[in-house]
């Protein structure tokens, strides 16, 4: 089996992006959690697609401590907090063509374990 080249690894993503993306849609009530993971950092953001605006954005860009995986984790955890002070109870999860395993997995499980539903 030949290995991809990068340039082919990011289409496969954005085509499995796409295809999540045309199911998941983000409303003011019940907004979605859109998930970048760099090679060294994750991105979490809370967005209306009603409005086409970010509620809520949240980063591990201050913290360079510990494994990748701890702090995606506190990323959720911190995402979470943020939207239970803005009222916000509910989410749809938008796994941005990753894989649901690993630092994805572990920022979805803390935004989870301070009370986010989805």
């Amino acid at each position: 089996m030949a290995r991809l080249t990068l340039k082919e690894k990011i289409e496969k993503r954005k085509r499995r992006h796409d295809r999540v993306r045309s199911i998941v849609f983000g409303t003011a009530e019940k907004p979605r959690i859109a998930v970048f993971r760099s090679n060294v950092h994750i991105y979490l953001q809370l967005i209306d697609d009603e409005a086409k605006k970010t509620i809520i954005a949240s980063s591990d860009l201050s913290d360079d401590k510990g494994k990748k995986s701890d702090r995606a984790f506190e990323v959720g955890k911190v995402l979470a907090k943020k939207a239970k002070e803005k009222g916000i109870t509910q989410a749809v999860f938008d796994r941005g063509g990753y894989l649901y395993h690993g630092r994805v997995k572990r920022a979805a499980e803390g935004a989870r374990e301070d009370g986010l539903k989805f």
